[in-house]
Order: structure tokens, then C-alpha cells, then sequence
């Protein structure tokens, strides 16, 4: 008997055909992606100013990004965190294999808790900074500035551990300010004031749940919420509507980078050049060179640069050192080059600003040692001031400070005040 055969849809897959080729050539249509909380960001974005996060849209400014910074300093001030490399890194081996690529004791990391992290190449630079969040025994969120998927999973073998990137399925909020954890109690999350800081714990959320730490970037009282990427935009409602009495507002990136630099945290490829990206050897930086060496535990096993690091600190090969610097006068000495009694290149600066809260000039900068290690006195910082359409050279005295510029008692006050 003849088998019958069946007429193939000639128009449907020509139809079809024609649809994925000009989805392939249309891609660069699409010139930023959206986070999940896109529509949000884009129905309060009065100044337009947007800029590249990890191939995202994302806010330099919302509506004044002097306004944006007081926000954080004075009420709740709301950051999309989407863009933020997000990796879930979770089986048996998870510890074991967090402990080995990363600078940190992972095994002193209990359940429910965060740490600052780093981790380096074989010869000790380092590779990217971020947080660690320990979400169970054997579940892990790594989060990053940069990308670096093909180099966990390569030191990944021979572990019994499963690592996927989730930065688009989990969509991350910051809520940071002094009236922060009060919305947080406003909008419902009952026992959110069991959180110290780096704790971190889950809640329920629109038939989900919300995972929130009590962490953030600007060395203010703040967390950090995670929730998945369906469920965004009712996160995003459920905060807003609790903190409109609070004084709640959504902020961009530049206000997030003046209370970042009061706070004297650093950001990757901005304060240092990550060992992937540096193209000059003399570019590359180990821990103990961008203030980082607090992290390292000689005693714990071996780690990811471990001989390098132990060599260049016994061989006193450090060859750099981050500082905090306090400049006389009140012009930002953004990029600026610092000198050595005027005339001798010791370093550069490369974060800068005048600082409302601590009332002073301050900038990080990356020294040349024993310029800002053993030898911190006579620095001046080199300083281009536009005035009226020409440039005037300023030599400004600078001075080796600690960090934080700033340290507010409300960040790590436990229970958190109600502001």
C-alpha cells in the first residue's frame, strides 16, 4: 500500500524564513537592552542622559542628579541593579569550588550571609571584585561587574557544581537611604529588621519570593533586593507606593557614584584596570595594590593566585598603592596626575568630587610606591579649571586620608532607626 505523504507548508516556512532573516539583520535596531524594570526607569526619565551597563540602557541621571544624590543622603533613593552580572553557582561542590577561585574563606561564610570578594588569574591580579551571597549550604549568587562565564566554568572542572549566568532571569533593586528600612517595613516585609548588615533572607512576593540583603554601594543604611524578572514591576509598585510618605525616589548612576566615593569603594575599569581588560602590562593590579589585601587569608587553601600574591608581598614586588586623598580647595580633581613635590609623576586620580557630607575635596587615586605607602608628604594633584571658555592650571596640595571619607553610625545600626 502507498504510504501517503504530507504537503509541506510551503508558504508557512517561506513566511518563516523570511521572519528569522530579518530578525538575524535588525539586531542592530536594538542598539541597548531593557532591564525588567524599563518601563518604570523611562516614564520618570526627564533628563534623557542614558549610558552602556553591560550592554543595557541605563540612567546617568533621572531628573537632577544633584537632587538624585540627597535623595540618597536625606530619604530612600531607588537603583536599577538588573544590569549587575548575576551567576547561580550551586551543587556539593560549590564551596569547595568558591574557596578555590576566590580570595575570601568561603567556608566562613554561613548561610544567609554576603561578603566582598575578589578573585585573581594565575598570577595574582585581579580579575573582577563582587559580592557573594550564600543563599543556602550549597547555593551561591556570585555578582560582578564584568563577564566571566567561560572562566568559571573552565575552573570548574572537576567539581561537582552546576554555574549559570541568570543576570537577565533575576531582576535587582537598591534601596539605600536612611528612610530605606522603613519602606522596606511599609511595604510588608515583616521581620526585615532582623537583617544586620551583610545578612540576607527571602520573603514573600507576589506568589514568589524576594530575596533582600542588607547590603549596597553606598556606605548608607540600604539593601539590596532580588526577585525574578516576571515579578519586577510589582516589586517596583509595591516600594513606591509604601515609600511616597518617605520621601521614596528613583535615582541614576551618577548620584550612586558620589556616595560610592564618600564611601571609598572602588569600581572595576574605573579605579583599576581588571586583568582581562588591561591591554599594558604595567596596567595590571594585584589585591594588595587597590586596597583589597584585607581579603587575603594566608592561612585558608589554595586559591587562585595564591603563590603570586605570598611572593610579591614577601619580595615587596607591590609596585602601587590606592589611596584616599583630601585636596585643598573645592575643585573636583577628577583624572587629575599627582605629583611629588611639584614636579615628579607619582600617580593619577580616579575618582574625584566634592563631598557634601564630608565637607572637603576628596578623590582615590593609584600611586606609584612609596608614594602614598611610606613617603605622603608634599602631593599635589594638577588640576584644569574651565573658566570662561579658557583653561587655568591649579596646583593643589593633597594629603594621604583613611577611608571612608565618611562613616555614618545609621548603616550598621542595629535594630535600623526609623527615619
Amino acid at each position: 500500500m502507498a504510504q501517503a505523504t504530507r504537503k509541506k507548508p510551503v508558504a508557512k516556512t517561506a513566511d518563516a524564513a523570511v521572519s528569522a532573516r530579518i530578525a538575524v539583520q535588525s539586531h542592530f535596531r536594538t542598539l541597548r537592552l531593557g532591564t525588567p524594570f524599563q518601563p518604570r526607569l523611562d516614564a520618570l526619565a526627564k533628563t534623557q542622559e542614558w549610558y552602556n551597563w553591560a550592554g543595557y540602557r541605563a540612567p546617568h541621571s533621572l531628573w537632577d542628579e544633584e537632587l538624585e544624590y540627597f535623595a540618597i543622603r536625606s530619604q530612600a533613593a531607588l537603583f536599577d541593579i538588573s544590569p549587575m552580572t548575576k551567576y547561580r553557582i550551586e551543587g556539593p561542590d560549590a564551596e569547595a569550588f568558591l574557596d578555590r577561585v576566590t580570595l575570601r574563606d568561603v567556608t566562613k561564610l554561613r548561610p544567609g550571609r554576603v561578603h566582598y570578594t575578589a578573585w585573581c588569574d594565575d598570577e595574582g591580579f585581579v580579575l573582577d571584585d563582587g559580592t557573594l551571597f550564600r543563599l543556602s549550604p550549597t547555593r551561591f549568587r556570585l555578582c560582578s561587574q564584568e563577564r566571566h562565564l567561560p572562566w568559571l566554568l573552565d575552573s570548574a572542572i572537576g567539581f561537582d557544581v552546576i554555574v549559570e549566568e541568570e543576570t537577565e532571569a533575576v531582576a535587582g533593586l537598591a534601596l539605600q537611604g536612611p528612610t530605606s528600612f522603613a519602606v522596606l517595613r511599609d511595604a510588608g516585609f515583616a521581620g526585615v529588621e532582623k537583617l544586620r548588615v551583610f545578612d540576607l533572607a527571602a520573603f514573600p512576593h507576589d506568589d514568589t519570593s524576594v530575596t533582600i540583603s542588607r547590603t549596597g554601594f553606598t556606605g548608607d543604611l540600604g539593601y539590596e533586593l532580588f526577585v525574578p524578572a516576571d515579578r519586577a514591576l510589582s516589586l517596583w509598585d509595591r516600594l513606591v507606593a509604601a515609600g511616597e510618605l518617605r520621601g521614596i525616589r528613583a535615582i541614576g548612576y551618577t548620584a550612586l557614584n558620589r556616595a560610592r566615593l564618600e564611601a571609598g569603594l572602588i569600581v572595576a575599569n574605573a579605579d583599576f584596570t581588571t586583568a582581562e581588560h588591561a591591554i599594558r602590562a604595567d596596567r595590571l593590579r594585584r589585591p594588595d595594590e587597590i586596597g583589597l589585601g584585607f581579603m587575603i587569608e594566608p592561612q585558608k587553601a589554595h586559591f587562585n593566585g595564591r603563590r603570586a600574591i605570598l611572593e610579591a608581598r614577601a619580595k615587596t614586588k607591590l609596585r602601587h598603592v590606592l589611596v584616599g586623598l583630601e585636596i585643598e580647595g573645592n575643585i573636583p580633581a577628577e583624572h587629575a596626575i599627582v605629583y611629588h613635590k611639584k614636579h615628579l609623576e607619582v600617580g593619577l586620580v580616579s575618582a574625584a568630587m566634592w563631598s557634601p557630607m564630608a565637607k572637603r575635596n576628596i578623590a582615590l587615586a593609584s600611586l606609584a610606591r612609596p608614594y602614598g605607602d611610606t613617603v605622603v608628604e608634599d602631593l599635589w594633584v594638577e588640576i584644569y579649571a574651565m573658566r570662561e571658555l579658557q583653561y587655568q592650571k591649579l596646583m593643589k596640595r593633597a594629603k594621604v586620608v583613611a577611608r571612608p571619607f565618611i562613616k555614618l553610625d545609621r548603616r550598621t545600626a542595629n535594630p535600623p532607626a526609623d527615619f
